[in-house]
C-alpha cells in the first residue's frame, strides 16, 4: 500500500524499524572529548562512542548491527552510520528501562539468535578467525561474549517496546476519525492484491535412503560412546543450521516450541544418554542429554535429512502435472484437489488457501511479496493456475507446487468500508508512534546520555543532540 504522504510514510517506516520519535538530553562532554575528529579517529580503537544509562555503544556495535540487518536479507545501502547509531541509542534506552521494570530475557533464546548470527557472519567472512579479526577482538570467546550481550540488550529493548505498544488498541471511531483527517487527494493507494491457493506435492523419500541416514547416525552414536566428541560430530555433520555452530546445543523445557516427537525423546533420556535415531518432519535425529537443570534440559542433537532420488522427484512432478490437467479439464475443482491430494497439511483443510503470515488474512500485496514469488504470480488473473513450480527450501528440501489466483484486486484509492482493516492498521501505528514518543520524552529526562567524538556531528532523526 502506498502511504498517505511523505511525512506519514516516514513515520510508519521509522516505527517499523525502531527509529521511534524522541528528544534527548545530552550530558556535557569533558575536555578530553573535545579533540579534533581526525585526532580521535587515530587514537580510538573501537572506543566507546555513546553511553545511555548503564549501557555503552562501541564503534564496532554499528558494524555488527549492519551485519545483522544483512543476515535477515535486508539492504543497508540507504542506512548511514549516524542513523544506525540513533537506532542503537534507542535500543539502549529501552534496554535500560527494561532492567528498571524487571523484564526478564531467557539466555537460551539469546543463544539461539547468536548462533544464527554467527552462522551468517562465518558464511560472509569465510571463517570464525576472520570474523574475530574483522571486529578487532582478541579471540573467539571475547567476541561471542560481547555479541551475546548485544543481542540480549536488543531482546530487552524489543520486550520493552512490546510492553509499551501491546496494550494500545484502536476503536472503529478512532479509525474513522483518522481516515476523515486525510484529504481526499492524499488518501493512500492500496496496491494490487491477490488471494491464492496452492497444491503441494512432496517427493517421497525411499526406505533405502532413510536407512542410509539411520545407519550413519547409529555409527556416530557408537563412535561417541567409544570416546569421540558429540559436539565435534554435530559441528561436522548436523544439517540443523540453527545449532551447527554451537555443536548441536539447545536448552529446552516442556513449553519450548519444538515438535512433539523431539521433546518426547528428549524427556525420556537420562543424563549422559544418547537416543536411538528417530524421525520428525525435519529428518532423522539423535539426541545427547548433557544435563537436567530443574525443568530444563541441556542437550545436543544431530539432524540428518535423507536424500531425495531423481526418480522420486520425477514421480512427484508427474503427479502434480496430472492434478493440474484434471483441474484444467474441470474433472475436479482446485479446492477439492487440494483437500484430497496436497501434501501440505497447513493449507490442505481449507482447500489450499494461503494466509498471509504478516497480516493473518488472505490478501497478499504484490509490492510486498518476495521477489521470487512475485515473478511466479504477478501476471496471473483470477482463476489462472500457474505452471508447475519446483520449490527448494534453505535446507535443500524440494517440492513441487501449483498456485491458483482465486481473486485479484487491482490498485485503487483507499475506501473506508472496503479497506477498513488496512486503514485501521495505519491508525493504530500512528497511535503507537505517539505513545512511543511520549514514553521516550518522559524517560529521557531520567536517563544519563552522552555521545562522544565525531558522532556529535551526526544529524539524527531523533533529537539526541538537543542543543
Amino acid at each position: 500500500m502506498n502511504v498517505l504522504n511523505k511525512k506519514n510514510a516516514l513515520s510508519i517506516f521509522l516505527f517499523l524499524i525502531g527509529f521511534y520519535a524522541s528528544s534527548q538530553e545530552i550530558i556535557k562532554d569533558k575536555e578530553q572529548d573535545k579533540k579534533p575528529v581526525q585526532q580521535q579517529k587515530k587514537q580510538r580503537i573501537d572506543g566507546i562512542i555513546a553511553t545511555v544509562g548503564d549501557y555503552t555503544v562501541l564503534d564496532s556495535d554499528i558494524d555488527k548491527a549492519f551485519l545483522e540487518i544483512q543476515s535477515q536479507g535486508n539492504s543497508v545501502k540507504d542506512i548511514t552510520r549516524c542513523q544506525m547509531l540513533g537506532k542503537l541509542l534507542e535500543d539502549k534506552l529501552y534496554a535500560h528501562q527494561a532492567i528498571q521494570d524487571s523484564i526478564v530475557v531467557k539466555d537460551e533464546e539469546v543463544k539461539e539468535k547468536m548462533n544464527q548470527q554467527l552462522d551468517y557472519m562465518v558464511e560472509q567472512l569465510k571463517s570464525m578467525d576472520n570474523v574475530v579479526k574483522y571486529f578487532k577482538k582478541n579471540n573467539e570467546d571475547e567476541f561471542k561474549t560481547e555479541l551475546f550481550e548485544i543481542l540480549k540488550q536488543q531482546k530487552l529493548a524489543s520486550e520493552m517496546q512490546k510492553k509499551i505498544v501491546d496494550p494500545i488498541q484502536i476503536t472503529p471511531e478512532e479509525t474513522r476519525n483518522f481516515f476523515k483527517k486525510i484529504p481526499e487527494t492524499d488518501r493512500p493507494v492500496i496496491g494490487a492484491e491477490l488471494e491464492m491457493a496452492q497444491i503441494v506435492i512432496t517427493p517421497k523419500v525411499s526406505d533405502a535412503e532413510k536407512q542410509v541416514v539411520i545407519d550413519r547416525l547409529k555409527e556416530i552414536k557408537k563412535q561417541v560412546q567409544a570416546g569421540a566428541s558429540f559436539t565435534t560430530k554435530a559441528v561436522l555433520y548436523t544439517e540443523d543450521p540453527g545449532s551447527r555452530s554451537s555443536g548441536g546445543f539447545y536448552k529446552i523445557n516442556k513449553k519450548t516450541p519444538f515438535v512433539k516427537e523431539f521433546k518426547d525423546v528428549a524427556f525420556s533420556l537420562q543424563e549422559g544418554e544418547i537416543s536411538e535415531p528417530f524421525e520428525t518432519e525435519f529428518g532423522f535425529h539423535i539426541i545427547y542429554l548433557e544435563k537436567v537443570k530443574g525443568q530444563d534440559l541441556e542437550l545436543r542433537h544431530i539432524l540428518m535429512v535423507p536424500k531425495v532420488t531423481p526418480e522420486a522427484l520425477k514421480d512427484a512432478k508427474d503427479k502434480i502435472e496430472l492434478i493440474k490437467k484434471r483441474i484444467l479439464d474441470k474433472e475436479i475443482s482446485f479446492a477439492d484437489a487440494a483437500r484430497t491430494m496436497s501434501d501440505e497439511k497447513e493449507t490442505r483443510a481449507n482447500g489450499g488457501t494461503l494466509v498471509n503470515p504478516k497480516t493473518q488474512d488472505t490478501h497478499f500485496e504484490l509490492t510486498k511479496m518476495d521477489p521470487e514469488f512475485y515473478a511466479q504470480v504477478s501476471n496471473m488473473k483470477s482463476g489462472d493456475v500457474s505452471a508447475v513450480i519446483l520449490d527448494e527450501d534453505q535446507k535443500g528440501g524440494k517440492k513441487y507446487k501449483i498456485i491458483m489466483v482465486t481473486n485479484k484486486i487491482e490498485d485503487h484509492v483507499a475506501d473506508f468500508s472496503k479497506d477498513f482493516i488496512k486503514i485501521k492498521e495505519l491508525a493504530l501505528k500512528e497511535k503507537q508512534i505517539n505513545a512511543i514518543a511520549k514514553w521516550s520524552e518522559d524517560k529521557i529526562k531520567e536517563t544519563y546520555i552522552k555521545i562522544n567524538g565525531e558522532y556529535k556531528d551526526c544529524v539524527f532523526t531523533n533529537n539526541w543532540l538537543k542543543k
